[in-house]
């Protein structure tokens, strides 16, 4: 099967999106259905989807609760969280701002992470592990870029992330305690109908990334995605059922999301809710997992509303 990586081809993500949105004229269906064939070399399937990758593009152009909106937002998600009775999770927050002049650099610790609040898939972060090494004027130069991105353009035309607010939030940096540089690891929970059924572990984040599949009962799936896996080592976490029991309770109100949480020393820490993990454009190695994963997602098909592109 042969695709295409556009990420080679097209190398800066700032060019990536210009031409996206130079082709933002095309409706979200027929690019999704471009796309779609772009990366895989094959027909998207919308009118009877087996795979995940193909319920994911269904999921974005007919599922659209006004709550995913909430929920993809990095600042108003907390609010998510804490009507759930889990505010105890939340990262410490720091501030959160319209534009980086109203930041007062004095007033942070001297370390943090800042992001905006509709970054995705990895983008729109900045580390610092060292306050007085890093530079204001540049830092602010690269928040406003982000923030000056056109709000309805979406490279994977992902709905709920349409006509976003864009802020800056800035929390507290977790950190490794045995290899800060590495990262932390990232428990990805694939919840169907709020159930949980399999997890992904995210590894080494900042060095060599590495990605790890799992049943619900730490059962290794070996499986490659975009990263390879770093095979059957893991310990599973002491509180994996909690993980698993808080996992549910965020998912309840979707047919399909995936629900990122940190486990550190023990203390577990909300990350982030995603509806549409990898744009819904990953290859599966082996292919059957994608056909797998889209066993589990049942799709409302009285939810097709008319589409707003």
């Amino acid at each position: 099967m042969i695709s295409i990586n556009y990420k080679k081809l097209i190398k800066t993500r700032g060019m990536r999106l210009k031409i996206l949105s130079a082709l933002e004229f095309i409706p979200d269906k027929p690019m999704l259905y471009l796309q779609y064939f772009l990366k895989f070399n094959r027909l998207l399937n919308l009118r009877n989807p087996k795979r995940f990758t193909e319920k994911l593009q269904w999921y974005k152009l007919y599922y659209r609760d006004p709550l995913m909106k909430k929920c993809v937002d990095k600042y108003l998600v907390r609010d998510y969280v804490e009507s759930k009775g889990l505010d105890d999770l939340l990262n410490e927050l720091y501030g959160v701002y319209n534009v980086p002049e109203e930041i007062d650099f004095d007033l942070l610790p001297n370390e943090f992470v800042i992001k905006t609040t509709d970054g995705g898939g990895g983008n729109n972060i900045i580390i610092y592990r060292n306050k007085d090494d890093f530079n204001i004027k540049q830092t602010k130069s690269k928040l406003n870029n982000w923030l000056n991105l056109r709000k309805n353009l979406s490279g994977g035309r992902e709905w709920s992330y349409r006509n976003s607010k864009s802020r800056i939030i800035i929390e507290k940096l977790l950190v490794n305690k045995n290899n800060a540089a590495a990262g932390i690891n990232d428990y990805k929970f694939f919840c169907f109908n709020g159930k949980p059924e399999y997890i992904v572990v995210d590894k080494d984040r900042y060095i060599e990334h590495k990605r790890n599949f799992y049943d619900i009962n730490w059962n290794f799936i070996k499986v490659e995605s975009d990263h390879p896996y770093f095979g059957d080592t893991m310990a599973k976490p002491d509180n994996l059922d909690e993980m698993i029991e808080i996992a549910s309770i965020l998912a309840e109100d979707f047919p399909f999301v995936r629900v990122d949480l940190y486990n550190i020393d023990g203390e577990i820490i909300f990350g982030e809710l995603t509806f549409y993990p990898w744009s819904g454009y990953v290859q599966f190695k082996p292919d059957e997992f994608d056909f797998t994963l889209g066993k589990e997602l049942s799709l409302p098909e009285s939810y097709r509303p008319e589409l707003e592109n």
